[in-house]
């Protein structure tokens, strides 16, 4: 494990992007920034270094949460102590959202949470930091980049590797045996670094000890990416989804690449829940099981249980959309590779049936049971027919009165 020491850090970026950003020099001015006392870290300066948008902005800083809170507050920046006995406050200055974070060392860790204490040791806090590309500094003003642990060269590689003994990295925090492939997905090219791959792989068990809120969200995440299926292939075989999710196919990484392709063809967004459907067998019950074991909302619930579901191969699109829901109908048509007809179930405004019960009582159909009989026979008929109106929806009604 290698460090950069500050003086001898020569690359830079151009700063300019998170500075043009609204209230960003005041909050800057507030906590001192031109006298070295807080860096852009993590995702900004890697994301800029990519060339990629830059999502969430984060500020390390040597001062303590306390004076961060007071001297914010003085240049009239709204706080809120979101992780502030970690040492985390997020900041909003003319809507900039900025998470600014004291420099930090671990006292203790369990997998789970970590015990911190306060620093003024750029390197320590770089090194308690997961991957050597999350861990570039950057000044605020002049862009130079502060590099402890070759992430440069990582960033050149698109490689993601731990900081440190990869086996110490997992132990401090479960999670990132997850977080590995999903920036590897997002980052990497290529085959993952191998001691990483090696240490997930021998420690994926600990993710038993996590939270199925915590796993279900990483997944999510990795799941988002334009192609996730290079790394759930890797993931398949070091078995990093067996103590987690055990139901995952085996033909799930050549799924995925089928429907980001039929997604791709179709115009439509990257779907997490949809991908998960991809990688699971077609059991609507297993599947809701699967959706309340990582604790999904109801919604998601739902559409995992609709989306799993087998889709007949002569099954009309648009009566499917008529009977599960627009969403429904494009999760299983874009699984089932039918991209076409999911553009088009997408942009079909789902019609009404043009006729009430009030309707048919007052065509004469006696109040009570019938009714309800006869709506669902028209109902059937309607959509039987291609959903017609006008005269030749009349028609079906009158058809439906005499039988």
């Amino acid at each position: 494990m290698s460090a950069t020491s500050d003086s001898t850090a020569p690359a830079r970026v151009d700063p300019d992007a998170w500075l043009a950003r609204p209230g960003i020099r005041r909050l800057l001015g507030a906590l001192d920034a031109a006298e070295g006392s807080c860096r852009f870290v993590g995702g900004a300066v890697r994301d800029t270094l990519l060339g990629r948008a830059i999502e969430d902005l984060d500020l390390a800083t040597l001062h303590v949460p306390d004076a961060v809170v007071s001297r914010l507050s003085a240049a009239r920046v709204k706080t809120v102590p979101t992780g502030i006995e970690h040492g985390t406050i997020t900041a909003v200055s003319s809507g900039t959202v900025v998470e600014v974070t004291t420099l930090r060392s671990d006292v203790s860790t369990d997998g789970r949470r970590a015990t911190v204490a306060f620093t003024d040791d750029w390197a320590a806090d770089a090194s308690r930091r997961d991957f050597t590309i999350n861990a570039l500094y950057a000044d605020p003003f002049t862009g130079q980049i502060f590099d402890y642990f070759d992430g440069l060269a990582d960033i050149a590689a698109r490689r993601v590797r731990f900081i440190g003994d990869p086996l110490a990295r997992i132990a401090e925090d479960h999670l990132r045996i997850l977080r590995f492939f999903r920036f590897h997905a997002r980052f990497g090219a290529g085959a993952p670094d191998a001691a990483g791959l090696a240490a997930c792989a021998a420690r994926a068990n600990d993710l038993m000890a996590l939270s199925r809120e915590r796993i279900a969200d990483e997944l999510t995440k990795l799941l988002a990416v334009p192609d996730p299926s290079p790394t759930i292939a890797i993931m398949l075989d070091a078995g990093i989804f067996a103590p987690v999710l055990p139901e995952i196919v085996a033909d799930a990484p050549a799924r995925i690449a089928a429907l980001a392709r039929a997604e791709t063809e179709a115009g439509a967004r990257h779907a997490p829940l949809r991908r998960l459907a991809a990688m699971l067998p077609p059991d609507p019950e297993l599947a809701t099981a699967i959706a309340a074991r990582l604790k999904l909302s109801n919604k998601a619930k739902k559409r995992l249980g609709l989306a799993v579901a087998a889709l007949d191969p002569a099954e009309n699109p648009r009566a499917l959309a008529y009977a599960v829901g627009t969403e429904a109908a494009v999760d299983r048509l874009l699984l089932a590779g039918r991209p076409v007809e999911a553009a088009d179930i997408a942009a079909w405004p789902i019609p009404r049936l043009p006729i009430s019960g009030g309707g048919l009582i007052a065509r004469g159909v006696p109040e009570g049971p019938e009714v309800a009989r006869t709506l669902r026979a028209i109902d059937r008929a309607w959509v039987a027919a291609g959903f017609p109106t006008g005269p030749e929806f009349d028609t079906l009604v009158d058809a439906a009165l005499q039988s």
